[in-house]
């Protein structure tokens, strides 16, 4: 499933890139889906910025699929490759349930756009059924069908919600 975002952040990018890869625990509370972040590794290398974000989302897990899932499924980590000449964001996240299974990645690019930025998130999810364990055989089908579906109703709104953080952060802290 691919995922895909493209946002328009009205301050420039000098400004905008290293809020989104250096201010995450400031910008927690703009986002009402994420209950915490914690920053578990950052280090630079030249224009490198190498980093490791553990997340906690917030929110239900749909009725139907409570039998399956569980609150893990709302917390993931996101390795991170920054690299700052070509202001991009490499990006994996390894959910904390079913996290041999799932598979997401992608590339977020932060553009200039008459002042201000546009940043381009592209990437994608798969559910390797396979890796499904713990659950008769029958069933990992529609259990990777249930695990792709909720996880790609979050991915969007989580992703609107840091570009709209990032906007109102820098409104009161620039």
């Amino acid at each position: 499933m691919k995922i895909s975002n493209d946002s328009l952040i009205p301050f420039d990018r000098s400004l905008v890139y290293p809020t989104y890869r250096d201010k995450i625990l400031e910008l927690v509370p703009y986002m009402p889906n994420i209950t915490w972040v914690k920053v578990r590794s950052q280090r630079r290398e030249g224009h490198i910025t190498y980093s490791i974000n553990d997340w906690q989302g917030g929110g239900d897990i749909p009725g139907a699929a409570r039998a399956i899932l569980s609150e893990d499924l709302l917390a993931w980590s996101e390795h991170n490759t920054w690299n700052e000449e070509e202001f991009t964001q490499d990006w994996y996240i390894k959910t904390h349930a079913f996290s041999e299974a799932v598979q997401c990645a992608g590339t977020t690019r932060f553009l200039k756009d008459n002042g201000s930025t546009k940043v381009e998130t592209r990437g994608e999810l798969s559910i390797d059924p396979s890796q499904i364990k713990g659950f008769p055989s029958f069933m990992v089908g529609g259990i990777a069908h249930v695990v792709e579906e909720f996880l790609a109703s979050k991915i969007p709104p989580n992703l609107v919600q840091m570009s709209e953080g990032v906007s109102s952060y820098l409104s009161k802290n620039s």
